[in-house]
């Protein structure tokens, strides 16, 4: 027999678990019990506090696009949204905008992907070789045809801050935190929940957000394969002597992605494939930076050329080996058993639109707003991936 019972239990309480937590907890027609089991509550190590934290519309599918226009609306009110008491998060938010670059082989791709991005309501600027030149004086564009820089709606964040806003409203809701593993079983009316407590809990939904540390293996208890593995990313910090104005979240054509941070600049990308293994530790790659990044920031911006290498981290995607987005919904066949996990690196950025989608469906059993189904785990078997081009 089971030591208690809650209606809802979600496995991984970081960006996504709490964002889900938070926005069911929020809902008028929902007053069930919800429990939130995380394994390390002292978040050190998810991939929400070891994030670069940014936010963009500039995919090349309609469904990511949509998932952040609502995205950015949410930042932007989220002192408003989350609130307690009073008390008004804040995330920090600069909406620099990200400048994706385009060699003349890849400019009808950006091309394409831009006139979907204003199509949809996305404010995205297309600049030819000329017109970067001109709007970003310290940028080598020598070997580019075209960019697309986003003039408002994109940028980059507070990370941690947004997991604990979504946290701290979900507790002031009741929303019920345990700080323990989960491992779980079906049962013939629900699902069996053991916490490493001790406690076994009994429930009628499970949604895994358990991420890079455990979200596969919760799928494999349930019963479902996934191709998600964890895979290490590294993100490097260093001061420039010169002050370049107006400074983007710059992707280099190479993938290499760099962008300003307090005084100074993170910049990252990932690693070759032969040096890119199923990982869990967080042992930093510096010569990924030595080898790789750095030589690609010092062609593309001169002034890097002369750099000060600071502090470096790594952190974990939960990757999505199949399409590199997201597997969001109930699965057929697993009777309240629910996913949100794959996010491939875009899990910050897409937490607000997919706890509110995945409230929606536990809640009333559609989609309200937004259809999250092109993210369904159905699209696996039937070998339908979702085609994003821009993937970083």
């Amino acid at each position: 027999m089971a030591d208690r019972t809650a209606d809802v239990v979600i496995v991984g309480g970081a960006v996504m678990g709490s964002s889900l937590a938070c926005h069911l907890a929020m809902r008028d027609d929902f007053s069930g019990r919800i429990l939130v089991v995380e394994a390390d509550p002292s978040y050190e190590v998810c991939a929400s506090a070891r994030s670069a934290a940014s936010i963009r519309q500039q995919f090349s599918s309609a469904i990511n696009i949509e998932i952040s226009l609502y995205g950015i609306s949410f930042l932007r009110e989220i002192g408003e949204r989350l609130a307690v008491e009073g008390n008004k998060p804040a995330i920090d938010l600069h909406e620099g905008g990200y400048l994706f670059l385009a060699t003349p082989d890849k400019r009808d791709i950006l091309e394409e992907n831009h006139r979907l991005q204003q199509a949809l309501g996305a404010d995205i600027g297309f600049l030819d070789a000329a017109a970067l030149k001109a709007k970003f004086p310290w940028l080598e564009v020598g070997d580019l045809a075209a960019g697309c820089h986003g003039l408002s709606g994109e940028g980059w964040f507070d990370g941690y801050g947004l997991m604990q806003a979504f946290r701290r409203k979900a507790r002031a809701l009741g929303v019920d935190f345990a700080a323990a593993r989960a491992a779980v079983t079906r049962e013939p009316r629900g699902w069996s929940v053991r916490l490493s407590t001790g406690e076994t809990v009994s429930t009628p939904v499970v949604v895994n957000c358990a991420g890079a540390s455990g979200g596969a293996e919760i799928c494999r208890q349930a019963g479902l394969d996934v191709p998600i593995v964890s895979k290490k990313r590294c993100v490097f910090t260093f001061d420039c002597r010169d002050r370049l104005d107006g400074f983007p979240l710059l992707i280099d054509p190479s993938g290499t992605y760099v962008r300003p941070e307090g005084t100074g600049y993170i910049c990252g990308s990932a690693p070759p494939e032969d040096r890119d293994p199923d990982c869990d530790d967080f042992d930093v790659d510096h010569s990924l930076f030595e080898d790789r990044i750095w030589p690609v920031l010092a062609a593309r911006v001169p002034a890097f050329e002369a750099i000060r290498p600071g502090a470096a981290w790594a952190g974990s995607y939960d990757m999505n080996l199949f399409d590199h987005n997201a597997f969001v919904g109930p699965v057929t066949g697993l009777d309240g058993f629910f996913l949100a996990l794959g996010f491939s690196g875009h899990g910050l950025q897409q937490s607000p639109a997919v706890g509110r989608g995945l409230a929606e469906l536990i809640a009333t059993g559609s989609y309200r707003t937004l259809d999250l189904t092109p993210l369904a785990f159905e699209r696996l078997a039937a070998g339908h991936p979702v085609i994003e081009k821009n993937v970083v």
